[in-house]
């Protein structure tokens, strides 16, 4: 892998997709957090009038396409004035004429990419090297940066690294609290337009590497694979910016690796797909919010659900019998495999024992019994006695909030409810256990 950094046709791809990944990850962090995601969208389209304009200035001053150095800045240059129009553009149209954000963004979208395969038609036939060149920044072309691009998209990387770290206070606050910011007369709308200024750098950084169709998805994907990991902002812009690296690396390695066995895949979008890649896995394992653990917690609290259930029709039947296991199968309706297990995980737990060739109740699990029992019976007491619902419909109810009242509002239910004795249904309910 070293020779992705030091090889001089390798070298510039790499280090160059790192720098604009690691641009859009940190500020599509921010927009992400404000709920402004779909502005990258609109201003990455809102680029390519900028990029078909900064190719007829190029052939007016005579540029050749072989020129990059000068050809790319004056794309770059053509690319950041129509998206900072596109931005003003958006702005004025919601607060003269009151037009929802999202009709904003998808009109003036619509309406600059318009322009822009308008423009692009004509220099076509007037220009035709140099409108190959646009394609570039239309579907993005990692592959055949050079060193000159690699100082550009350093130097914008900077810029952008820079002024979040320099404005990390003031930016945390502004997305977290605006109220809190304007009493402490902070200048929100001074900042909220060097943000929006970040943006359009970033859009213009970026769409040298995956293309203005697929920029919007490096402002979103990073930022969502590090929302789903952390709920800190530092933590946030820092995992961000590290999935964005990795990326943009892994995007080259794997464009370039691939061709090597026959397959080609384009740098661009193989960058998206790995970033994408990345997401998934966040969204799939996150602790807090992944979908297998939020899986595995909900297969947990159904086994501690039914372990419990088995418990208390042990305890219910008679807590001091021993029973066979095709007893167990009598009174509990499941598989016998299921059951099986289950009482093999009430046996490691040490709430039941294995005795003459069946299972009975360990004091731990009568005692674990008899609290499930008392707390279904309480919660039937509060919904008949307290709430007045009937008697008839408060089983089910209580069958549901056994297994999740706590410590604390099982107190709380004893002292509103003056520790009852019985339930609706003249059933004793068991003491308070000390445990």
């Amino acid at each position: 892998m070293i020779e992705f950094f030091t090889d001089p046709v390798l070298r510039a791809p790499t280090i160059g997709s790192i720098l604009i990944c690691l641009s859009t990850a940190l500020i599509g962090s921010i927009a992400y957090l404000r709920k402004q995601s779909l502005i990258g969208e609109a201003l990455s389209h809102a680029t390519y009038p900028g990029v078909i304009i900064g190719v007829i200035i190029a052939a007016w001053l005579g540029i050749s396409p072989y020129e990059q150095g000068p050809l790319t800045i004056s794309i770059l240059l053509g690319a950041s004035l129509t998206a900072i129009l596109g931005y003003f553009s958006i702005i004025k149209l919601q607060s003269l004429w009151n037009v929802s954000p999202d009709v904003a963004l998808c009109t003036i979208l619509s309406i600059f990419f318009g322009i822009g395969i308008t423009l692009a038609s004509g220099v076509q036939f007037s220009s035709p090297e140099l409108y190959r060149q646009s394609f570039i920044y239309l579907f993005g072309q990692a592959a055949t940066m050079t060193d000159i691009d690699l100082i550009i998209y350093g130097a914008l990387a900077f810029i952008i690294t820079c002024s979040l770290a320099l404005l990390y206070k003031e930016i945390h606050l502004i997305t977290f609290d605006r109220q809190s910011a304007r009493v402490l007369k902070l200048p929100v709308a001074k900042i909220d337009a060097v943000i929006f200024l970040l943006i359009i750098l970033s859009v213009v950084v970026g769409i040298r590497a995956v293309g203005i169709v697929l920029i919007s998805a490096m402002l979103v994907s990073p930022a969502v694979s590090a929302r789903f990991l952390t709920t800190r902002f530092s933590s946030m812009l820092l995992l961000a910016g590290g999935f964005g690296i990795i990326s943009g690396f892994l995007g080259n390695y794997l464009s370039v690796t691939l061709a090597e066995e026959g397959t080609s895949l384009p740098t661009g979008p193989t960058i998206v797909l790995v970033s994408a890649v990345i997401c998934g896995l966040s969204l799939l394992f996150s602790p807090t919010q992944g979908l297998i653990p939020r899986l595995i917690r909900h297969f947990r609290f159904r086994l501690r659900c039914i372990s419990e259930n088995v418990l208390k029709g042990i305890w219910k039947t008679d807590p001091n019998e021993v029973y066979l296991f095709s007893q167990m199968k009598d009174i509990h309706r499941m598989h016998p495999i299921f059951l099986y297990l289950i009482l093999k995980r009430l046996y490691h737990q040490g709430r039941l024992a294995y005795k003459n060739n069946g299972y009975i109740l360990t004091e731990d699990g009568k005692s674990r019994a008899a609290r499930i029992v008392r707390l279904h019976r309480l919660w039937e007491v509060y919904l008949a006695n307290y709430l007045g619902a009937s008697s008839r419909r408060v089983h089910h109810s209580a069958e549901e909030m056994e297994h999740i009242i706590t410590r604390e509002l099982e107190d709380e239910l004893t002292k509103l409810l003056d520790d009852p004795t019985q339930d609706p249904h003249e059933q004793p309910i068991p003491p308070r256990s000390s445990s």
